[in-house]
């Protein structure tokens, strides 16, 4: 069963977060999975969130998604991000 991951993004700092993105990628090359999304918010249609983008990964199952997210690759990388953007990463089922 397919997991999808949901980023919700904060940007601080466009050129480390600019770094983090390619770090990204890189990091998913061996990995089964594909962007659904990324785009950046039009307004809030009910309630209120301050991030102001959003991505939303499809990997082919849950242990793929946790393969990435653990993997010493994208480890490497959240210091980075902490220091770009505020993020919130979700899974789904």
């Amino acid at each position: 069963m397919a997991a999808y991951l949901i980023g919700q993004i904060q940007v601080h700092d466009e050129d480390l977060w600019k770094q983090y993105v390619e770090g990204v990628a890189a990091s998913m090359v061996s990995i089964d999975a594909r962007i659904l999304f990324r785009g950046e918010k039009q307004g809030d249609l009910a309630g209120t969130n301050p991030r102001d983008r959003a991505v939303v990964i499809e990997f082919a199952n849950a242990n793929e998604l946790d393969r990435w997210f653990n993997s010493e690759s994208y480890q490497k990388l959240i210091p980075l991000r902490d220091r770009a953007a505020d993020v919130v990463i979700t899974h789904y089922r």
